[in-house]
């Protein structure tokens, strides 16, 4: 008998035969929240994961990108609290404007009369996400933020330029020099390994869409490290850049 997997983004069910469900029981259950268009996923094999992307413009090439992937257009903070029990590993990337060095430093700027965005209190859904996994979650998991412009509030890994919060060690990596230049469209789908040519939004900017993807190789190394316990050799190049089969949304 098939197995009916709902595809809530496209309204449509996704037939499994039976092999392919017996398969999935046997791989290791990943919870993507905040998935974004993919970045830190792109690289992982052998998983079922479960993506949870709030905007559907942005889950729909998701779904483009990894149509194998169970896609949920929803709010990623809640669906934790309700589905945990139900993975063995979460990878969380809550929003992170309002914890990030630029936001901070143009909100000063707001005072002067320059054209930045005024203060905003941070997201404290960041820390209640860590507490909550870090006493009831018993699978493994980690929450990828940028470098806060405040003393973090709990002790993260840093790694390239990003804390990481988890359960098991993450091998840190000191802070990263950027470049205005590394802020270029082609040059961050090159890293992320995923190409927008062709793709349009009309709730986003495409820059911040690809710019909010962690780096592939990053999302694998930390996936076999919570799996492994061990660092892996990644490497140096990515894979060909797949092409979304849709021109626009």
């Amino acid at each position: 008998m098939n197995t009916r997997y709902i595809d809530e983004q496209h309204n449509s069910n996704i037939v499994i035969s039976p092999h392919e469900n017996e398969k999935r029981t046997k791989m290791l259950k990943v919870l993507n929240l905040y998935a974004g268009i993919g970045g830190n996923r792109k690289l992982w094999t052998d998983v079922d994961v479960t993506a949870i992307e709030l905007n559907p413009e942005i889950a729909k090439v998701y779904h483009d990108f990894f149509p194998e992937d169970k896609v949920i257009v929803a709010d990623a903070h809640q669906y934790l609290l309700e589905h945990y029990k139900e993975f063995d590993f979460i990878w969380a990337s809550p929003p992170c404007p309002s914890h990030g060095v630029s936001r901070f430093w143009g909100s000063k700027a707001h005072y002067k009369k320059m054209k930045y965005p005024s203060p905003i209190y941070p997201d404290m859904e960041l820390y209640q996400e860590i507490i909550f996994l870090k006493h009831f979650f018993e699978g493994k998991w980690v929450v990828e933020n940028v470098i806060s412009y405040y003393k973090p509030l709990i002790k993260p890994y840093t790694y390239r330029s990003h804390y990481y919060w988890a359960n098991f060690p993450i091998f840190e990596q000191k802070k990263e020099r950027r470049y205005i230049s590394e802020s270029k469209m082609d040059i961050l789908e090159k890293k992320a390994g995923l190409s927008l040519k062709g793709i349009s939004f009309k709730t986003c900017r495409k820059l911040q869409v690809i710019r909010n993807c962690v780096e592939p190789q990053v999302g694998l190394k930390i996936l076999n490290l919570a799996t492994k316990g061990g660092q892996l050799q990644l490497p140096l190049n990515l894979p060909s850049v797949p092409q979304a089969p849709l021109q626009e949304i």
